[in-house]
């Protein structure tokens, strides 16, 4: 503790443009105890929609490193700014999530003395390079802890040759937003849909490892089936315009919607009958938590963390990732079987609200910080723990 009794904590992201690990790193900003911890929260891209939201917690000091190549003069000079404000505001713990800022402030924040030294992973690493899953592996190796948010991922990392006993799990937590109904039929009327049309929807970044071809692939197969059937497709990325052909090229072009990025989520959620995520690879999904959070039907690929969210069966459906038939024939089964999928919503909605809180995702977080600080080595927090070999305490 520093003299004002405050465990004083540096946070670094690469920016803040909308994204599942962005938008958790704000959650816990926001949420943990201010007569406990002092938190500067940085970043190394000064960007993003998110900063309208960090007015909430405008107490917080956003310092911002804005670096070049790895090995850059600028890198260089950013990485002495680093260990200067870190020394200068005696900052105790470093945390940084993603690839950059754990292979950027990891070894920054080891040779400048901050006491405890944390980097978050919170995916299983298919898009890296080789030679970044390796820098990344050798990096972590000077943290004192790496944060995952699924065991899924502690399990791949320990496969890649991290040490078991440095590998916390802290999973995702959401706040539940309720919408207000009489705004609804103004989200249909906005994207053109029928009022009485069903709405499958997938709500995800758009990049190759999201699996989104294999949902217009599945969604061609549904349409054949139950045509008055709608699909929105909320979000934005890199591959938009090559999956905007495609549906074209499937003749779906009047039956998708491609929303593009959205910040009005809950509203969407308000009118959607399934919400699929046909990830190829996952490591705990925000968007899976949102919907089964707002009582929406699930359907997602049985990959990553996915299974810890979605038990198949009770609270959704698991398919195979890359099979569109298997993914259409769970879609139609929920638009065909309305009961069912009532039961799938509401079973879900009581797991997040149950699991998935954002107050248990700051409890077990501020719970690590201060273990890790009063130097308990060897030892995670129970909530930290895989749920292999640890309950979470209500269970």
């Amino acid at each position: 503790m520093t003299q004002t009794g405050k465990i004083k904590v540096l946070t670094m992201l690469t920016s803040f443009h909308v994204g599942g690990t962005e938008r958790q790193v704000l959650n816990i900003s926001a949420g943990l105890d201010p007569d406990c911890f002092d938190l500067h929260l940085a970043c190394l891209r000064n960007l993003g929609d998110l900063r309208k939201h960090l007015d909430q917690v405008a107490r917080i000091p956003r310092p911002v490193f804005d670096i070049g190549r790895l090995y850059s003069i600028r890198t260089m000079v950013e990485a002495n700014h680093l260990a200067r404000y870190i020394r200068k505001n005696a900052i105790q713990i470093v945390h940084a999530y993603g690839l950059y800022p754990n292979i950027f402030a990891v070894p920054v924040a080891r040779l400048a003395g901050a006491r405890v030294v944390i980097a978050s992973i919170r995916d299983c690493g298919d898009i890296l390079k080789p030679w970044q899953r390796w820098l990344q592996r050798i990096t972590c190796r000077l943290a004192d802890c790496v944060l995952v948010n699924a065991d899924a991922i502690r399990e791949t990392l320990i496969r890649q040759g991290y040490r078991p006993e440095n590998i916390a799990v802290i999973r995702n937590g959401i706040t539940p937003q309720e919408t207000n109904p009489e705004n609804r039929s103004s989200v249909r009327d906005e994207l053109g849909l029928p009022s009485s049309a069903p709405l499958v929807m997938v709500l995800s970044r758009l990049n190759p490892m999201k699996g989104v071809e294999y949902f217009l692939d599945a969604a061609s197969i549904v349409a054949a089936k139950l045509p008055q059937t709608r699909f929105l497709i909320v979000g934005d990325g890199a591959i938009r315009h090559e999956l905007q052909d495609r549906a074209i090229r499937l003749g779906l072009a009047e039956k998708v919607v491609f929303t593009g990025l959205r910040m009005d989520v809950p509203r969407i959620l308000a009118e959607i009958s399934v919400s699929v995520l046909p990830s190829l690879s996952e490591g705990l999904s925000n968007c899976l938590l949102e919907s089964m959070s707002a009582g929406v039907p699930v359907i997602a690929t049985n990959v990553g963390g996915n299974p810890e969210i979605v038990e198949h069966g009770v609270s959704g459906l698991l398919v195979p990732p890359r099979d569109p038939p298997m993914l259409a024939a769970a879609m139609i089964t929920m638009l065909e079987n309305p009961d069912l999928a009532s039961r799938f919503g509401s079973a879900g909605k009581r797991k997040i609200a149950d699991a998935f809180s954002v107050e248990r995702s700051v409890r077990e977080i501020e719970r690590l910080y201060r273990e890790l600080v009063d130097g308990r080595e060897g030892h995670l927090p129970l909530a930290a723990q895989p749920r292999s070999s640890a309950r979470m305490s209500s269970d």
